[in-house]
């Protein structure tokens, strides 16, 4: 596969990924409320977790890609 495609399909790995991670969180928080008979508490509570494990996961990866195109010479002159 071209380096092109492989990074098109990261990018949208990316994507999936903070999906996911809002959707536990807030699915989560659902689930707890329903369950605790605590009204938005934990769908908030869920939301800010989820995010910052979006953000901090999108970091990560985003750091990583861009050293390793640096390394093969794609990224930065």
């Amino acid at each position: 596969m071209s380096p092109r495609v492989l990074m098109a399909l990261r990018l949208v790995g990316l994507g999936w990924y903070i999906a996911a991670c809002i959707l536990v969180g807030v699915f989560a928080g659902v689930w707890l409320d329903r369950f605790l008979d605590t009204a938005p508490l934990f769908i908030l509570i869920g939301l800010a977790l989820g995010l910052l494990a979006a953000f901090f996961g999108l970091y990560r990866m985003v750091s990583r890609a861009i050293r390793e195109g640096e390394q093969q010479g794609d990224i930065g002159s």
